[in-house]
């Protein structure tokens, strides 16, 4: 047995130095997990002796973060018997830390008991740091890909790769802005082909066929048409790659470029459309640069001046074609106007290359970039047509054209002169001999238009111009438009005659231009609108037509023209065009168009007729100007403007703090430390002290005292109207709401509102003034919209709201919220030293209101005031003084002592207590016991009220003010 023994000891010892001599990491461990071999390897590794690791002091080894997680591990698989596998970080005898995995199996014996744990360690420090890079590299990765993504949708632009193939890459960008699925495969080229708008496709395929033949840069712009046809415009810009002999593929990226493309558009038009309003109008415009002497014309300016669009306009160059006559009139005034860089405008001859002189008017305004330098901008117009006829007419006058004759009442025609003879191809001799009279040369018809004229002209010494027909000598008609005024002290007059052949002749031809004015009236940016005479429909210019979203047949079919209008406009419109069709005159109208999209916008609307020449109406024109930004400045204006005389109206108790008591002072010092931030504050006191003053003063030095201070006494507001008061209410909310109305909250917005007598909010209107307070946002009554609004608050009160909290008639959260910062405002017999000074004020104040001149105070008026305890405070002080200024007739202000109550004596006090109190508690009592018959039920043909005779709502103020607890009665039995 001993040789046995010697034999396995030394077997054992032989396998020691074997597994000591293996370069691998093994420990042993005993069935209850105390490791109680580490082989050499191990240890030197650790840099410690085996007394040092064994049993459960290897965890001093491992790092602290990692102990945890290893011996739960080894613990969990001691009891199921598991293999053991765990990564840790194991400190190597140089003190750094290195990844190691740790590997256990259990031996068992025959029966399955576990003798024996044996386990290796493997380094895979390497490996974990190699896992760490691979993970940072692929977070990387991902942010790049994100952000690439990110960046893309954010530009609205996509990448794509295309090759002899078709398209190898298309991104989800791309996808997204052509209609696709973007988790599909990018298109074939027939599926893309598909995809480009019909005008463009034939182009872009010869593109894509150019490109792979040639290999050259790409940048292109296309039409798509996504799959709810909307058009698009893609700007793609691609770049060949290859091996420098074949082409391999393309690579490029698509940005969508619609709106900067029709922005292109709309530029182009509206240029083209101050082009063509230049030609028709003969102005052009133009741009001077004083300092650098740099000049800018528009084309039309070049049309005037007759020179080529290259040329350089210089000063010197529009002077060389300013007439000899006007050069140096021209220089001084530009010479004055770059040296006081003030506007100009004036005319002048301009002498073409070709000899002919043409009129033109200059006009420009002045203006200064940052630096200080002046720019002229302006327009110059050709006159010539204008001087032309204006010289025409006063030729017209000087070569005695214009038919003038004198007559009287009794139709006789006095002296004419030769052109009006021409006119009606009469001689003078006519004219001498008395044969020639005027109410011979009127056709029958026009004799009834005469007859009103000679009653105008005899009314009023004057006619208006007006047009006729007279006789000529050989019975023919001449047309012609004639005026008169009487001479003084006679019945004599002078009468202008104008032959209007020419302008008839004109007349058809304007007609026939009518085509053209209605092409010119499409260009005007206001809406127009021609209407008959019985409001029929007839014409609308294109602006009209786009704005209401119809065709001109559309709009011509609808019978009801109020379709078009604002529900709640639609009555007056058609009231106002009734007494015009009525009245024959002009008139305007503002009122709600809607639009195509079913928004309405704000118009003023010009009716204006056009008569025949019987004096019918042939014609109504009417011009539609946007004025839906005026009229909201207009409805932002009349908010501040109410709260504004509501604010001046609000007639305070006095124009100043007086005082300057410690009391006093304290409470305005704690004033200015609230004042300019925008906390809540409840102001707090008896009745009379000034609360509304100490308000109006915080909202005076506050950062909103230049917007509206609006004040609510919530004690003098029906209890079913103080919401609508507070918030507002919808047309139609409730019986009597005729119209949307404001609260005073809207009206307060970006102000401060003041709720005085805050306390007497019913219970309702104190949940909604708490999310005002919590969420600064409310809705109208009878509204479902959210109103947000920025307004300061600040409450006052005289009652006790902790009493009120603990009666039940005051939420206690809403408290809290007005309870942010609270002043007392102190009694005036707090305050006796500023007794002195108050009385002054108000003697002062009233004195000159009065007229009246009171120079002292007797001393004893000035001591009784301020024995006087002064239940009312400072209010009840100033009504005493104001009786007294009223009723003083000297120059020494007193008092009567009678007007002042006299206190009671603490023995009549008390009686006075004590009656109220027998009162009220007999009235609790009565209450109670007819609640306990009732079972606490107080309304009802068996309820309280109904027992006690009183209405419901009365009883419930009494329960409330008595403090009784009416569930406490429902447990009793009817009796």
């Amino acid at each position: 047995m001993r040789a046995m023994a010697s034999a396995g000891q030394q077997s054992e010892l032989n396998i020691q130095l074997l597994v000591d001599s293996i370069p691998a990491l093994i420990h042993t461990a005993m069935p209850d997990g105390y490791l109680d071999y580490f082989n050499r390897p191990w240890l030197e590794y650790l840099g410690a002796t085996l007394e040092q690791v064994s049993g459960w002091n290897w965890k001093a080894f491992i790092h602290p973060e990692d102990v945890d997680g290893i011996v739960a591990k080894w613990l969990a698989c001691l009891a199921s018997g598991d293999v053991f596998e765990y990564e840790t970080r194991v400190r190597r005898a140089d003190g750094e830390y290195r990844w190691m995995f740790h590997r256990k199996i259990a031996i068992r014996d025959e029966r399955g008991i576990i003798v024996k744990w044996y386990g290796s360690s493997l380094d895979i420090e390497e490996r974990k740091t190699a896992e760490e890079q691979l993970r940072r590299n692929t977070q990387a990765l991902q942010r790049s890909e994100f952000y690439l993504a990110e960046g893309q949708r954010l530009a609205r632009m996509g990448s794509w790769a295309f090759g002899p193939d078709g398209f190898d890459y298309w991104s989800s960008e791309l996808s997204r802005m052509y209609g696709l699925d973007p988790a599909s495969k990018p298109p074939d080229v027939q599926q893309y082909l598909n995809r480009v708008h019909p005008n463009d496709r034939d182009a872009m395929a010869d593109l894509i066929n150019r490109l792979m033949a040639d290999g050259t840069p790409l940048d292109s712009t296309k039409r798509i048409m996504r799959p709810d046809g909307e058009v698009r415009y893609i700007r793609c810009v691609g770049i060949p790659l290859g091996d420098g002999q074949n082409l391999k593929k393309y690579v490029g990226s698509a940005i969508d470029v619609t709106e900067h493309e029709l922005l292109i558009q709309e530029l182009r038009r509206r240029e083209a459309y101050l082009a063509e309003a230049q030609r028709l109008s003969h102005t052009g415009s133009f741009g001077w640069m004083v300092g650098s002497g740099e000049i800018f014309w528009s084309d039309e300016t070049f049309r005037i001046f007759q020179c080529d669009p290259d040329t350089k306009p210089t000063l010197e160059f529009a002077l060389s074609r300013v007439h000899p006559k006007d050069r140096e009139m021209v220089q001084q005034l530009i010479e004055r106007a770059s040296r006081d860089g003030k506007a100009f405008d004036f005319e002048n001859r301009l002498q073409m290359p070709d000899g002919s002189a043409k009129h033109v008017r200059v006009t420009a305004r002045p203006s200064r970039d940052r630096e200080g330098n002046i720019e002229f901008v302006g327009a110059v117009t050709d006159i010539t047509d204008r001087k032309t006829s204006e010289e025409k007419i006063r030729r017209l006058v000087d070569a005695n054209i214009l038919g003038i004759f004198i007559r009287n009442f009794e139709g006789t025609i006095i002296e004419a002169n030769d052109a009006f003879l021409r006119m009606v191809q009469y001689g003078r001799e006519d004219v001498v001999s008395g044969r020639l009279r005027w109410t011979d040369l009127t056709p029958p018809e026009w004799r009834e238009r005469d007859e009103r004229a000679v009653a105008e002209v005899k009314a009023t010494r004057t006619i208006q111009p007006y047009e006729k027909e007279y006789f000529r000598k050989d019975g023919s008609r001449v047309p012609v438009m004639i005026g008169s005024a009487m001479f003084e002290g006679g019945n004599e007059g002078v009468v202008f005659v104008l032959d209007l052949s020419e302008q008839k002749r004109a007349e058809e031809k304007i007609r026939g231009q009518e085509a053209e004015l209605r092409q010119m009236l499409d260009l005007v940016p206001q809406l127009v609108a021609v209407f008959g005479p019985d409001h029929e429909r007839i014409y609308a210019n294109r602006a009209g037509l786009d704005y209401l979203g119809i065709s001109l047949e559309e709009w011509r079919q609808e019978s009801d023209m109020r379709l078009f209008v604002h529900p709640d406009d639609g009555d007056r419109m058609r009231a106002f065009f009734n007494r015009a069709l009525s009245s024959g005159t002009a008139y305007q109208l503002e009122f709600r168009i809607r639009k195509g999209d079913g928004s309405y916008r704000w118009f003023l609307a010009r009716y204006n007729p056009l008569r025949d020449e019987l004096g019918r109406i042939a014609r109504w024109y009417v011009a539609f100007t946007d004025i839906e930004d005026r009229k909201r400045a207009e409805e932002s204006l009349q908010r501040e403007n109410i709260a504004l005389r509501e604010e001046i109206d609000k007639a305070s108790m006095f124009e100043e703090i007086v005082g300057t008591s410690p009391a006093l002072q304290a409470v305005l010092t704690r004033v200015s430390k609230v004042a300019r931030s925008d906390s809540t504050v409840l102001v707090t006191g008896e009745t009379g002290t000034g609360k509304e003053l100490v308000a109006r003063a915080i909202h005076r030095r506050s950062n909103r005292a230049s917007r509206a201070f609006v004040s609510v006494n919530c004690a003098a507001i029906p209890r079913d109207l103080i919401a609508s008061e507070l918030f507002g209410h919808e047309k139609g909310a409730f019986t009597g709401a005729m119209q949307q109305r404001l609260g005073r909250f809207e009206l307060a917005s970006g102000g401060t509102i003041f709720l005085d007598e805050v306390g007497e909010l019913p219970p309702e209107t104190q949940i909604a003034l708490l999310r005002v307070l919590q969420e600064h946002e409310f809705e109208r009554v009878g509204g479902t919209r959210r109103i947000c609004v920025d307004v300061r608050v600040i409450a006052a009160t005289n009652r006790d709201l902790l009493a009120a909290i603990r009666a039940g008639s005051f939420r206690s959260d809403l408290f809290y919220r007005l309870h942010v910062f609270p002043i007392e405002i102190p009694p005036l017999r707090e305050r006796g030293e500023d007794i002195a000074l108050l009385v002054e004020y108000f003697i002062d104040r009233y004195a000159r209101k009065t007229g009246k001149n009171i120079r002292d105070i007797s001393k004893k008026t000035l001591e009784l005031l301020q024995s006087y305890p002064w239940p009312g405070n400072i209010r009840e002080l100033q009504n005493v003084i104001e009786r007294s200024v009223l009723l003083c007739e000297t120059e020494s202000f007193s008092i009567d002592e009678s007007w002042l109550p006299q206190q009671p004596s603490p023995a009549e006090l008390k009686d006075q207590i004590q009656l109220p109190l027998k009162l009220v508690a007999q009235e609790k009592n009565l209450i109670e016991a007819a609640l306990k018959e009732s079972c606490g039920r107080v309304f009802g043909p068996t309820g309280a009220a109904a027992k006690l005779g009183i209405p419901r709502s009365t009883l419930e103020s009494k329960i409330r003010s008595l403090k009784i607890d009416k569930n406490s009665f429902r447990g009793f039995p009817e009796t």
